[in-house]
């Protein structure tokens, strides 16, 4: 079998646990405003690569990453879920510890295979509100909550990173309804608050896609830092 790949990367410190390596597949059915990563959108814009090429390709890095291990991300991983089942069974066999960073857009009945073979999940929440999930994204919220429901249900570890967008996503009463809403699950380990940034901006021009954020600006540090408190006074693991 082989999967559409965007991109590797052999040294990722901020995608899981330790010293990552980190898999980007290609594919992603949601738009979403803020992505620097547009060029990962079309599936078979993707080099074809085999589990085994890919996984030969993590073993030169196995020392490296032994503290922290293989970060699946992409694009979005779960719309290859078969290939990304037979990556972690792979990667299982040689005792690295592997990670999916979803959106968890993708339908449950193809994605928790690979849910349940993972050993962490970053799930990236858009944002709470339906409404708003679909103004950021043009997709509906309901297969992320259902994603986070089955990881509970599983008992399966997940950090949650959450955009902080002006405008949209930072806003103290939407965050204050973000953290009771993640007070209720137990799988939710850690919570990244990541502000918004404008490097992938030039690949949207590139591409000739239209892009609405040129004009908003990221969040200061004071701005993070009382998001951050929001999620500190309902007592949740939040950096």
């Amino acid at each position: 079998m082989k999967g559409y790949i965007h991109s590797l990367e052999s040294f990722g410190a901020v995608d899981g646990p330790g010293i990552r390596y980190v898999v980007f597949m290609q594919g992603c059915p949601m738009r979403c405003l803020y992505c620097h990563n547009p060029d990962s959108w079309k599936l078979k814009d993707g080099s074809k690569m085999s589990v085994r090429e890919l996984v030969n390709k993590i073993k030169s890095f196995k020392n490296y990453i032994k503290d922290g291990g293989v970060t699946i991300s992409g694009g979005e991983p779960l719309l290859q879920s078969n290939f990304v089942c037979k990556l972690i069974k792979k990667l299982h066999s040689l005792q690295i510890h592997v990670a999916i960073d979803t959106s968890g857009c993708i339908d449950l009945k193809k994605s928790q295979k690979a849910l349940q073979r993972a050993d962490l999940i970053l799930l990236d929440v858009k944002a709470l509100e339906d409404k708003m999930h679909k103004q950021i994204t043009s997709h509906s919220n309901k297969n992320p909550r259902l994603t986070l429901d089955f990881c509970e249900k599983i008992n399966k570890p997940v950090w949650i990173r959450h955009v902080l967008l002006p405008g949209y996503t930072l806003d103290d009463n939407k965050l204050k309804d973000l953290a009771v809403f993640l007070k209720n699950y137990k799988c939710v380990q850690n919570i990244e608050l990541l502000p918004f940034h404008k490097m992938g901006e030039y690949k949207w021009q590139n591409l000739g896609y239209k892009y609405t954020l040129y004009d908003t600006q990221s969040p200061t540090q004071d701005q993070v830092d009382q998001a951050k408190e929001v999620f500190k006074k309902h007592k949740l693991p939040v950096k």
